[in-house]
């Protein structure tokens, strides 16, 4: 059902979205310290077409990962908006159908800088390996 969101999500069908969100879902991104609450709101986020909207040019939405357990789902995704690519973590509470609550994390891969210490212990990745499942 998750995957089908983001399918819905990638797809623009922001009626669609909605009918897998709970109205009184609760969405958190504590990377930019932000909650999201209720569908409307939600929708509102998603289909805003303003120029720094990621979803504003119909920029795809590729899972690279989905797992479930019981009423819990852990998706990771990877959406490419002009210059910058983009990975989220998202980990989805489902109820009857429905999103009733989510965190993601979201961030751009290699944006925070590895400390210089750890440089003898570790190599960098490549972008084909970030997606490779671990």
């Amino acid at each position: 059902m998750v995957t089908d969101l983001w399918e819905r999500i990638s797809a623009h069908d922001w009626s669609a979205v909605g009918a897998l969100v709970a109205e009184d879902a609760v969405v958190e991104w504590p990377v930019s310290a932000e909650r999201i609450v209720g569908r409307a709101n939600l929708l509102a986020v998603l289909s805003d077409t303003g120029d720094a909207a990621p979803y504003a040019d119909r920029t795809p939405v590729q899972v690279l990962r989905a797992l479930a357990d019981g009423d819990q789902v852990v998706t990771e995704i990877e959406m490419a908006h002009e210059h910058l690519v983009y990975r989220a973590v998202s980990l989805w509470t489902v109820r009857d159908g429905q999103v009733v609550g989510a965190r993601e994390y979201w961030t751009c891969p290699g944006q925070d800088p590895a400390p210089r210490w750890r440089a003898g212990y570790v190599e960098p990745l490549k972008p084909l390996e970030q997606a490779e499942p671990a």
